[in-house]
This record gives C-alpha cells, sequence and structure tokens, in this order.
C-alpha cells in the first residue's frame, strides 16, 4: 500500500532554521547543574541592562499622559518628540539639526529598528546579498540578515587591529554583493569608537558599491571625558561634506542614556529616502509608540543633566573597577560604553561556569558574542574574552572585582 507525503501542517519561515540560540540561552545551558557558592550572594554582570535608577521627572511624564492611551498613536510619532529628537541631535552632534518630518523616525527602543531596517533595505531577488557586521556583535545583526535572505560577513574585531572593523580584509568581489553595513561605535562589546579615517573609508566604499550604512550608537552617552564625546555617524557625515546623510541612517535609543530600558524608546535618523520606505514598512508592521512613552521620550530627550549625573556614576566604577581587574585580566578602559572586554587565562566558557560555582559571579563568555570568520581564519575572535557589563551598584561591581580577583588567584 503506498502512502501520499502530506504537507507539512505547520509551514515556516525556512530561514528560521538558521538563527543561532541567543547568548543567554547558551549562558543557561552553559550554567545548568552548576551550584553556585551558598556563602556569597549573585552578582550578575552578564547583561547590559541598566540597573541606575530611572529619573523621577521621567517616571512623572509618563504617569501625568497615561490619557494619551484612549488615542491610537501614529506610526511616525508626533510632531513634537520628532522635534525634541531632531533638536536633542543638533546639540549632541554639532550638526544642523535634521529635518524632524523626515529625516527622524522614532521607534520602540533601538533593538526592534535594527531587525526591520535589515528588512527594508535589503533586496532578496538575485539571492547574493551580504551583509557585513563586527564580530563580536549584537547579535540582532545576524538575525536581521538571515531573516532578510541575506548572507551576514564577519569582520574581526580584535586586539592586534585595535578592535576596529578594518574595510581591506573584504575582497572587492564581497562588496559588490554588499546591500548593508551594521557599526557598532562605541562597539559592543569592545567599547571602540569609530574614527574619522574609517568613516572616511566606509563613506567611499559606499558611495562605490551603493550599500547602506546602519550606525548603532544606544552606548554613545555613556563616556568618560566630558570634553570628548565619542564621535557619531551623523557628525562624521557632515565634518565630511555628507549632509544630507546620503545611504547613512544612524540609531540610537534612550535605554542605556537615561536607563530607562523598559520605556523602548529610541530612533533613527539620517537618508531622508531611505527613512521614507523604513517608515512605509512600519506602518505596516505596528510599531507605533505608545504616546504616554512618547511624552516621557520628550522630557529625557530634552534634558541632559540627569545624563551626566549618569555618566559620572559610571566614570566612578570605571576608574576603580579596571585597574583592580586588570592585576589579573588582560582589560582597559573602553573609549566608552558600560562593558569591560578581558581576557581570559583559560577557555571563556570554563572561566565564566567556574566563576559562578565558585563566586556567584555571573559574566558572559565572549566566544558567544562571536562566529568564526573566513577573514579571520576561522577562530572565533571572542575566544578567550569575557564581557564584564558594569551595570550593577558601585559596591557591588567593587565586590564583584574582589570575588574575580580571588578567582584568578586559584587558577
Amino acid at each position: 500500500m503506498r502512502f501520499l507525503a502530506l504537507p507539512d501542517p505547520h509551514p515556516v519561515n525556512p530561514d528560521l532554521a538558521r538563527l543561532q540560540p541567543y547568548p543567554f540561552e547558551k549562558l543557561r545551558h552553559l550554567f545548568a547543574g552548576v551550584s553556585p557558592a551558598s556563602t556569597l550572594g549573585e552578582i550578575k554582570l552578564s547583561i547590559g541592562e541598566p540597573q541606575h535608577a530611572t529619573p523621577p521627572f521621567i517616571q512623572r511624564a509618563l504617569a501625568d499622559n497615561l490619557g494619551g492611551l484612549a488615542n491610537y498613536p501614529t506610526t511616525q510619532g508626533s510632531d513634537a518628540l520628532r522635534q525634541a529628537i531632531a533638536g536633542w541631535i543638533a546639540r549632541r552632534y554639532g550638526v544642523p539639526a535634521p529635518d524632524a518630518a523626515t529625516e527622524v523616525v522614532p521607534v520602540n527602543g533601538s533593538r526592534e529598528a535594527l531587525f526591520a531596517f535589515a528588512q527594508t533595505v535589503i533586496d532578496r531577488s538575485g539571492g547574493k546579498a551580504k551583509v557585513v557586521c563586527p564580530n563580536p556583535f549584537y547579535q540582532i545583526y545576524e538575525g536581521a540578515a538571515l531573516l532578510a535572505g541575506a548572507q551576514p560577513v564577519y569582520l574581526n574585531t580584535v586586539p592586534h587591529n585595535h578592535f576596529e572593523m578594518d574595510w581591506a580584509e573584504l575582497p572587492e568581489s564581497t562588496w559588490r554583493d554588499v546591500q548593508l553595513v551594521y557599526v557598532c561605535s562605541p562597539a559592543n562589546p569592545t567599547g571602540k569608537v569609530m574614527s574619522l579615517a574609517s568613516w572616511k573609508t566606509l563613506f567611499e566604499l559606499s558611495d562605490r558599491h551603493g550599500f547602506v550604512i546602519a550606525s548603532d550608537e544606544c552606548y554613545s552617552e555613556i563616556y568618560f571625558d566630558e570634553a570628548r564625546p565619542p564621535l557619531g555617524g551623523l557628525t562624521a557625515a557632515a565634518q565630511l561634506g555628507r549632509g544630507n546623510y546620503r545611504n547613512l541612517v544612524t540609531f540610537s535609543s534612550l535605554s542605556k542614556r537615561s536607563n530607562v530600558p523598559g520605556l523602548r524608546s529610541g530612533f533613527v535618523a539620517g537618508d531622508a529616502a531611505i527613512l521614507k520606505k523604513f517608515l512605509l514598512y512600519r506602518t505596516y508592521h505596528g510599531s507605533a509608540m505608545n504616546p504616554a512613552v512618547q511624552a516621557a521620550s520628550i522630557a529625557a530627550w530634552n534634558d541632559e543633566a540627569h545624563v551626566r549625573d549618569n555618566r559620572r556614576m559610571y566614570a566612578e566604577k570605571f576608574a576603580e573597577m579596571t585597574p583592580l581587574l586588570a592585576r589579573h585580566l588582560d582589560c582597559g578602559m573602553p573609549d566608552a560604553g558600560f562593558y569591560l572586554w578581558a581576557r581570559t587565562p583559560i577557555a571563556d566558557t570554563d572561566f565564566a561556569r567556574e566563576l559562578l560555582r565558585q563566586k556567584n559571579v555571573v559574566v558572559l563568555p565572549g566566544s558567544y558574542l562571536a562566529r568564526p570568520s573566513t577573514q579571520g581564519g576561522g577562530i572565533n575572535p571572542g575566544a578567550n574574552f569575557i564581557r564584564i557589563a558594569l551595570v550593577a551598584a558601585h559596591e557591588e561591581c567593587l565586590e564583584a572585582a574582589r570575588r574575580i580577583n580571588d578567582f584568578c588567584l586559584s587558577l
């Protein structure tokens, strides 16, 4: 007797099978069966979730505008929010205020926008589209590329190239198929800020090959010298005579800047022609920002005092923790951001697992943030590194540093 093959009753997008587990899912499996030291309280430095208090004035703005929940918000956001963002961009980056109607789009945090953006700009019809991203990287870049039908191309950021993306590592034959380049500056996890020279080369490549640049700048407001804020993509473009931001879109967020990761509020700004298409996509995507969140966001973007105070708290932690950890781990001050990227004397996964077991401190293995790449000779550039997020309270971070040092002495 012959049986007819029946179609899968639950068809799914085949590209989903190409996604790798998220780093924290890998961490959960790594820690399975580990019993942390019962005499020590847990100190969690694995996830980049700000733990400083949310400023009360932002909470008040949110609560005072709950009446807005009775209305459907527009995908483009209110004029007042876009004007507040445009004003902040002008003040922060020293550029003319972008056109709030065409060069600014509010988004529900940079994460969803970074993912959705690839779905907007990738042309999958030829089957050859490539997306370049740093390695190690924020895994959203990879997932966005794969689900847009593109092939991720990884550029290692390692000590010998000072954690910069070396554009010369990619041959011309690869650049011809590149449609999107993700950059992260300040970088997650290394804290490296892109130089103007690196931006200039990237812009020249974009002009030659026509690809779009997505600049993830969600850590841009955490730095250590008030006189030297990190260079942003919009500033680099303006300094290099690209005032129309051709093929450049910048992503930013209030999460780290204002300690409101649960607010889910950020923006995308840059090339008006690209943002027009992005806005069309988002209209169908159903991603309009809550009106109360818009009001709280306006309050946050219009105030810098709380941001300076936030930076001071991070600067104090880095100033004390970095030299402490450097006694036993190869690490140094990042350019910006709130991560320490430290080389480990043993495999990064072993280090993280045993550190939890013996000292109840949670850090993230660097190999979970990277992939072996052709350009890097098949080596995972995150191997033998750990990412330490200095997000906990000052005393907790110092206690974690002491425990990590004690653990290193036992190796």
